[in-house]
């Protein structure tokens, strides 16, 4: 492996080998947010959908649906279907959290309003549902409706856990499976179903998937303490909004009673002091809830590349794997 090509990014070089593809998934993706008589859909749509994104999982439903060597027309149907329903669940994000930023440019419903964002959403769950209905397969429509279900549940369990003191790693993991890798999976499992895979390569697709997900999630969750390179967001961002993620809820469960009131006033309560971040990151370090985190996001990351093993060798599969990796390049 040359140094050079070492040095690429996989993602880049997935979007390198897929390029065809990706190119008729954006042409797919332009056409299909088109509305004559909403114009306001269109703008609020290209504001996020044109913002950079790395469209990881569009590709991913590519990149199966080419490793199970498949020669058809609707991969492009599929991989536009997962990124309008990703685009769709930002849009209704960033109206639950009030956020004003994404990928370092201002949100949806900052720019116009938080009708237009739900909206628009809305439409987008819609459009996505249209295409996947195009492909004339039932079992590829089952996976992407139960995948629109599950991130939706996921969401709302979120919202029941936040700030709750007695939310539990077994209700982190279901609202973690449900509003990031239920999407994972399911992209990469609709590509190995259209191709016709056999059901040990569309269960591997979507375990691969699955942990690929949750260890993205992880390694998001743990930069939140002490992480950087995360466009629009800043250090601290889940404590000060009292999200109950992985490190945080190991650091309560070890807790003593005063760090328990800490947690109760910062997180439970809400009432947050000068220099209560610091605090509860010495809590953190003390009980060595960052670092068992960091050993669980590369666990899952191991999963998602061991995951891998029955599918046909490729240089698609190759860059998988070293995605999986690179997911959790940050915290190594």
């Amino acid at each position: 492996m040359s140094l050079d090509h070492a040095a690429t990014k996989p993602h880049e070089r997935l979007a390198t080998a897929l390029a065809d593809d990706m190119a008729a998934v954006n042409e797919m993706i332009r056409t299909r947010m088109a509305s004559e008589n909403a114009p306001r859909i269109p703008e609020v749509t290209a504001h996020l959908v044109e913002a950079g994104g790395k469209r990881v999982r569009p590709m991913m439903t590519l990149a199966a649906a080419r490793m199970c060597g498949y020669d058809g027309p609707y991969h492009i149907h599929l991989a536009a279907t997962v990124e309008f329903i990703h685009t769709a669940t930002l849009l209704h994000d960033d109206v639950v959290d009030e956020s004003d930023q994404r990928r370092g440019r201002p949100t949806a419903n900052l720019l116009w309003d938080n009708q237009s964002s739900v909206l628009v959403g809305d439409y987008l769950f819609s459009r996505s549902f249209q295409l996947m209905v195009e492909t004339g397969s039932l079992r590829v429509l089952d996976i992407l409706a139960n995948a629109s279900a599950t991130i939706a549940e996921g969401e709302v369990l979120q919202l029941t856990a936040a700030a709750d003191l007695a939310t539990t790693e077994e209700i982190y993991f279901k609202v973690v499976r449900g509003k990031t890798a239920a999407l994972f999976s399911a992209a990469m499992e609709v590509g190995g179903v259209i191709a016709g895979a056999d059901d040990v390569k569309v269960q591997a697709l979507f375990d691969y998937g699955d942990a690929l997900g949750i260890a993205f999630q992880i390694v998001d969750d743990l930069l939140d303490y002490g992480g950087t390179d995360v466009i629009g967001k800043n250090t601290g961002d889940d404590f000060r909004e009292r999200k109950l993620t992985l490190p945080v809820i190991r650091a309560i469960a070890a807790a003593d009673a005063d760090e328990r009131a800490f947690w109760d006033r910062t997180i439970g309560r809400g009432r947050q002091d000068d220099g209560d971040f610091d605090r509860a990151m010495a809590i953190l370090t003390k009980h060595g809830s960052l670092h068992a985190t960091r050993d669980t996001a590369l666990e899952w990351a191991a999963r998602a590349k061991g995951a891998l093993a029955p599918l046909p060798d490729h240089d698609l599969k190759t860059m998988l794997s070293d995605l999986a990796d690179y997911v959790v390049a940050r915290i190594t």
